[in-house]
């Protein structure tokens, strides 16, 4: 089932190659949306693709890459679109 998932990461996620890990981690998994840095310091992103596959990339987020130590990752559940056709990091 596919699904889509609406993050927002908190904790020291800036300036740790955070968006760059997340956009590997979606393509491996065929995960699309997009990634960005937010001003007050956390980062958002949007995943839509298989269920499974969403849920594991929600679960790098709670990691995060080497260097990152991230305090809570806030998940909101929203209605599948379907309208990326990649992964990428927004400005």
């Amino acid at each position: 089932m596919k699904v889509r998932a609406h993050v927002f990461v908190s904790g020291r996620v800036q300036g740790v190659f955070f968006r760059s890990e997340t956009r590997h981690e979606a393509r491996l998994r065929g995960v699309k949306g997009w990634v960005r840095n937010l001003p007050d310091g956390r980062v958002e992103a949007v995943f839509e693709g298989e269920e499974e596959a969403v849920k594991a990339l929600i679960d790098f987020c709670r990691r995060g890459p080497p260097g990152a130590k991230v305090t809570k990752v806030e998940v909101r559940w929203e209605n599948y679109t379907g309208e990326f056709r990649d992964f990428e990091i927004r400005f």
